[in-house]
């Protein structure tokens, strides 16, 4: 009997015992009411003859679907979608009052809605293009003026697989194509370009080199004929009269040494004239 009691004991209390999964959150209801305080994760206790657990997912929720976008020029782009959504923790009340747990059908219908509007002011080709992170951020932006207020965020939605009519999607390749010789056909003219400018540049370089050169070989010149200028006016202004008759008065004497030497007649004018009697 101890042991039926004990089992019913355990039995009652798993199943008055919810547990509270990280990513969602707790909402307990009472007789139809709900109660303010909201479980964030682990065990909650509750009365199942009188209460019940509503759980609510806060993780980020990826909702896929296939739609047709209008362009403004009025052709239709169909796209696969990716809507990232999640519920705010704290609102998780207001959705559950709100909304209820099968709120996928409210964002999809949110994203339709803001989608039409918003593509609908773009160009065909502006979707497979840099636009499209554009058009992208205002759905997001546009969907979230109206969830917020529900307790949702829409974090992203991408715009997957655009697949534009085949006319125009040709077009745009062969647009595309263009453009990019015409980029191509630029880069090659702008090396050309920075070629001959760096031809230039060498050349001037080696211009200004045999400037700076033949410059500096005129001021050696320069510089080694004033160094002779200014050695020729210093001997100059050493030999006066004295050094002069001293330098003949030596050379005499040498002359005098010589063995081939038998007579000196000197001119008193100009004691280097002599005559010589050799052997």
């Amino acid at each position: 009997m101890r042991g039926i009691i004990l089992l019913l004991t355990i039995i009652g209390v798993l199943q008055s015992c919810a547990v509270i999964r990280p990513g969602e959150v707790g909402v307990k209801t009472k007789f139809g009411k709900i109660n303010p305080n909201i479980k964030k994760s682990g065990l909650m206790f509750y009365n199942p003859f009188t209460s019940s657990v509503t759980r609510v997912p806060t993780r980020v929720i990826n909702r896929e679907m296939e739609m047709n976008l209008p362009s403004k020029e009025g052709l239709t782009i169909n796209s696969d979608v990716s809507i990232l959504y999640r519920v705010q923790s704290d609102e998780a009340i207001t959705v559950v009052e709100d909304v209820g747990l099968r709120f996928d059908k409210i964002i999809t219908a949110v994203f339709r809605s803001a989608a039409a509007d918003v593509c609908s002011q773009f160009l065909a080709k502006d979707m497979h293009s840099g636009e499209r992170r554009t058009i992208e951020r205002r759905i997001t932006e546009l969907m979230n003026e109206y969830l917020e207020q529900r307790g949702f965020i829409v974090d992203a939605v991408l715009l997957k697989s655009i697949k534009l009519p085949a006319g125009l999607s040709k077009a745009i390749e062969q647009k595309l194509e263009s453009e990019q010789n015409a980029l191509r056909m630029q880069y090659v003219k702008q090396e050309e370009q920075a070629e001959a400018e760096r031809i230039l540049i060498r050349a001037e370089g080696r211009k200004q080199e045999r400037i700076i050169q033949a410059e500096a070989k005129a001021k050696e010149i320069e510089i080694q004929a004033a160094a002779n200028q200014a050695a020729n006016q210093k001997l100059n202004e050493s030999l006066t009269e004295e050094v002069l008759k001293m330098k003949q008065i030596e050379a005499i004497l040498e002359l005098s040494k010589s063995n081939n030497a038998k007579t000196l007649f000197m001119n008193p004018e100009n004691p280097f004239y002599m005559m010589s009697d050799q052997k």
